[in-house]
C-alpha cells in the first residue's frame, strides 16, 4: 500500500506539472492569435495572473471547493491551507491540492480571454482577486467538491463545465463590457480580420495545451493502480485528433481553402469537449465527440463575430461552446459501466435522466458565472473609472502603454538602429498594428 501511494502521489504531481506546464501554451496561442504590439503584456499578464489565481486559491479557493461544514454555496474550513497530510488517504493530499491550484489557474487564464488586447492592467489584477474568490470555487465546489449539483449526480470528470465553461462566461461578459477593439468593425456592420501575428506560436501553443491535457484529464484519475488513466488518455488523444480533421475539413468545404486557424481552434475544441466524458464513454464515442466539437467551432467564432462579440482568443467558440457540448454528450454517450458517477447515457439505456441533470449543470454553471462576473466587472467600471485602456493607448500597444516596454523591441523601438522596420515606417506601423 506504501508503493501504491507514493505511486499515485507521483502521477497526481506529474499531472500537475502538466496543467502548470500549459499555461506555457496559452502565452505562445494567445501572443500568437493577437497583434505584435501586445505581446509582451500577453505573456506576462499570464505568469502574474497565475500567481494571483495561486495565492487566493491557497488562501481561500481550496477550502470554498472542498472544506467540510459547507453551506448551499462553498466548503467553509482549509483556508490557509496549511499543507499537513490527511492519514488514510490513496494520495498526498498536498499534491492534491497542486492539482487543483493548477485547474483554478487555467480557468482564470480562460476567462481573460475575453479581456485581450483592450483591458487595463489594474482591470486584469482586481478581476483576477475576485473571479478566484466569488465566481470558480463556487462552481468548483457544485460539483466537484460535493455540492448539490454533485448530489444530483452531475458528470464532469475533469472540467468541461467547472474550468472551461466558467471561464468562458467570465470572458463573455467581459467582451460585452469592453466592447470591440479599434478597427475590428467598419461602420455598415462588417468585421475585419484582426490577424495574430504569429500562425507558428499559435500551433506550437496548441501543441502544448495538447501535450497538458493528457495532466487535466487523465491525471484527473488521481492514481494509477489499474491502468485506467491510459483509456483516459487515448480517448483524450482521440477527441482532439477527430476534432482538428474535422475542423480543417469543414472550412476547406465552406471557404474553399483550409484555414490553419480553424483547424486549431478544432484541436483545442475538441480537447474541450472531451474532458467531461474522458472517463465515461468509449474511445469511437471520443471520436464522435471531438468531431462534433471541431464543426461547431467554425461555424460558433462567425456567429459570435455576427453578433459583433469581439473574442481574439475564440475562448466563447472554444472553451464554452465546445464545453456544453462535452457536458451534454455525457447524457448520450456515458456507459452503464463506465459511469461511476451519475447514470448511463441516452444510448446505453439511461433515457433522458442524466442528459436532463447534464442540461441542468450547464444553465446554473454559466448563469452563474455569467451574471456574477458582469456584475463585478460593473462595480469595477464605476470604481475603476473604465475597465478599457484609452484609444490612444490601444493603437499603441499595451506593451509600451502599460508597460513601458516592447515585446519586440527591435520592431518598434525608434531609436534602435537595428530595427527590423525602417523609422519612416514606424509611426504608420504603430497605428495599423
Amino acid at each position: 500500500m506504501a508503493d501504491l501511494f507514493y505511486l499515485n502521489s507521483v502521477w497526481i504531481m506529474l499531472g500537475a506539472i502538466l496543467v502548470i506546464f500549459m499555461q506555457g501554451g496559452f502565452i505562445l496561442l494567445e501572443a500568437g492569435s493577437t497583434r505584435m504590439k501586445n505581446a509582451g503584456h500577453i505573456a506576462g499578464k499570464t505568469i502574474f495572473s497565475f500567481g494571483i489565481a495561486a495565492i487566493v486559491f491557497w488562501a481561500v479557493g481550496y477550502g470554498f471547493i472542498f472544506g467540510e461544514n459547507s453551506n448551499f454555496f462553498i466548503g467553509m474550513s482549509d483556508f490557509f491551507y496549511p499543507g499537513e497530510e490527511i492519514a488514510g488517504s490513496p494520495y498526498s493530499t498536498v499534491a492534491f491540492f497542486v492539482f487543483q491550484l493548477a485547474f483554478a489557474g487555467i480557468a482564470l487564464t480562460i476567462a481573460f480571454g475575453g479581456f485581450a488586447e483592450r483591458a487595463k492592467l489594474s482591470v486584469y489584477l482586481v478581476f483576477a482577486v475576485l473571479f478566484s474568490v466569488l465566481v470558480y470555487p463556487v462552481i468548483a465546489h457544485w460539483i466537484w467538491g460535493g455540492g448539490w449539483l454533485a448530489e444530483h449526480g452531475k458528470q464532469d470528470f475533469a472540467g468541461s463545465t467547472v474550468v472551461h465553461l466558467t471561464g468562458a462566461m467570465a470572458a463573455l461578459a467581459a467582451t460585452i463590457l469592453l466592447k470591440p477593439r479599434i478597427g475590428k468593425y467598419n461602420s455598415d456592420g462588417t468585421a475585419n480580420n484582426l490577424s495574430g501575428h504569429n500562425q507558428v506560436y499559435t500551433a506550437l501553443g496548441v501543441l502544448i495545451l495538447f501535450i497538458g491535457w493528457f495532466g487535466f484529464n487523465a491525471g484527473s484519475t488521481l492514481g494509477v493502480e489499474d491502468g485506467f488513466f491510459a483509456f483516459v488518455a487515448l480517448n483524450t488523444a482521440m477527441a482532439a485528433a477527430a476534432g482538428a480533421v474535422s475542423a480543417l475539413l469543414i472550412s476547406w468545404v465552406a471557404l474553399g481553402k483550409s484555414d490553419i486557424p480553424t483547424m486549431l481552434n478544432g484541436t483545442l475544441a475538441g480537447l474541450v469537449a472531451i474532458t467531461a466524458s474522458c472517463a465515461f464513454v468509449e474511445t469511437w464515442a471520443s471520436v464522435i465527440i471531438g468531431a462534433v466539437a471541431g464543426i461547431m467551432v467554425f461555424y460558433s467564432v462567425r456567429f459570435f463575430e455576427k453578433l459583433k462579440i469581439d473574442d481574439p482568443i475564440f475562448a466563447l467558440s472554444v472553451h464554452g461552446i465546445a464545453g456544453v457540448w462535452g457536458t451534454l454528450s455525457t447524457g448520450i454517450f456515458a456507459t452503464q459501466e463506465l459511469a461511476v458517477v451519475g447514470q448511463a447515457g441516452l444510448l446505453y439505456g439511461g433515457g433522458l435522466e442524466q442528459l436532463g441533470v447534464q442540461a441542468m449543470g450547464i444553465t446554473v454553471s454559466a448563469g452563474y458565472a455569467f451574471a456574477v462576473s458582469f456584475l463585478l466587472l460593473l462595480g469595477m467600471k464605476a470604481v475603476m473609472k473604465g475597465l478599457r485602456v484609452t484609444e490612444e493607448q490601444e493603437l499603441a500597444g499595451l506593451d509600451i502603454s502599460e508597460h513601458g516596454s516592447y515585446g519586440y523591441p527591435e520592431a518598434f523601438n525608434r531609436d534602435d538602429s537595428t530595427s527590423v522596420l525602417p523609422r519612416h515606417l514606424l509611426n504608420t506601423q504603430l497605428l495599423k498594428e
